[in-house]
């Protein structure tokens, strides 16, 4: 461990963890935006983060390093030439709605410390997918749009009923396709009342029918849409969703959101925070969500591209996934736990990986532990 990384572990972070968790998000997003608005202090970040270049290409696109910012850390969109600065190879930002919407109450945001997992119960809460697209033109007015792919998270508005869902995803998604590199549909997050149920294979063909629509016949390139998964549906759900890849044109799957299980425990602080509504995202979701794209990646022949996500904390967890299907990855949990450098840790432990197993490139890896 490098002296930054353990006095972030060891001073910085019980510093942080005295307070409230949403208040030291915000707190720190607002010190990442004043890194993103300057060149010095971006390019400081850059030289204590650097990570090594491990490029994939995918979507036509090349990613530096296979290690992406997960949704939900930055939703508005604020520190993208930070995240890049972090030595991250990809970000995405969101969810956002066509509607602006505060979310559920607070408190919403609880820390299983002893497990290193969160849960959440944020609501999709920004500021709507217009603000949002301002936001993202005057970064690139600016010169802080980051030199790695950028992708948006798209949720639905609280208030819009499910039989109105297709039009509210096409809504936001006509607003911002010109903006982003690509698209993740979110029908997963736990904290949207009824959301889930656009999981369906009706509800999925109408939402994916309209956004194709505004993509073909849009100003400029079609851009990859890809569908977030839950990591609790069933395998034969999931089944249903790889039926429907190539009819819905669904350029990849993110597995996965957060969990609403979870894990058994006996210590009387995680059984409070176990107990409270949300989703569970860390290291308690690393097993299951390793195991759904593993499915998928069976299950469709390697030939979907699958970003994983869910309880990525080292170079063995990110070789974990990636040798079981994953091309790219997403980090959250472990940045708030294990700080910034966490980031430069996973990716020197994955080019070691890859010279002891002899591979030349990441893409080489993936799959590499499952038989298709």
């Amino acid at each position: 461990m490098s002296m930054l990384a353990w006095c972030y572990k060891h001073l910085a972070r019980p510093v942080l963890f005295a307070f409230d968790p949403e208040f030291v998000h915000n707190v720190t997003l607002k010190g990442l935006e004043w890194v993103s608005a300057s060149a010095p202090l971006s390019g400081m970040m850059r030289s204590l983060c650097k990570s090594p270049e491990l490029p994939v290409t995918l979507f036509g696109q090349k990613f530096p390093n296979p290690i992406g910012l997960a949704a939900g850390m930055d939703k508005a969109g604020i520190a993208l030439r930070a995240w890049e600065s972090m030595g991250l190879g990809f970000s995405e930002v969101g969810a956002v709605t066509w509607y602006a919407q505060p979310g559920n109450p607070p408190p919403r945001v609880f820390r299983a410390i002893a497990d290193e997992g969160i849960v959440n119960r944020m609501g999709f809460n920004n500021e709507g997918a217009k603000k949002l697209s301002e936001v993202l033109i005057r970064c690139k007015e600016k010169g802080r749009w980051p030199g790695h792919p950028v992708g948006v998270n798209l949720g639905k508005s609280k208030k819009t009923s499910l039989e109105d869902a297709p039009q509210d995803y096409a809504s936001s998604f006509r607003e911002l396709k010109e903006l982003a590199d690509f698209f993740v549909v979110n029908v997963s997050s736990p904290n949207t009342p009824n959301l889930r149920k656009l999981q369906d294979k009706d509800a999925l063909k109408a939402i994916f029918s309209q956004l194709q629509e505004v993509n073909r016949k849009g100003r400029g390139d079609a851009k990859p849409i890809l569908l977030k998964v839950a990591p609790d549906l069933t395998f034969e759900a999931l089944e249903d969703i790889v039926e429907m890849i190539p009819r819905l044109e669904i350029a990849g799957i993110v597995a996965t959101n957060t969990t609403i299980t979870r894990p058994k425990s006996d210590q009387p602080k995680l059984m409070r925070v176990y107990a409270e509504a949300g989703g569970l995202s860390g290291k308690p979701l690393r097993e299951r969500s390793t195991e759904v794209i593993k499915f998928l990646y069976q299950r469709t022949g390697g030939k979907i591209p699958i970003i994983g996500s869910g309880g990525v904390f080292s170079a063995e967890d990110a070789w974990e996934k990636i040798t079981h299907g994953a091309s790219l990855l997403q980090i959250f949990t472990s940045l708030v736990y294990e700080g910034p450098l966490v980031v430069r840790k996973i990716n020197l432990g994955l080019q070691e990986l890859l010279k002891v197993n002899g591979l030349a490139c990441i893409q080489d890896a993936v799959g590499s532990a499952v038989k298709k």
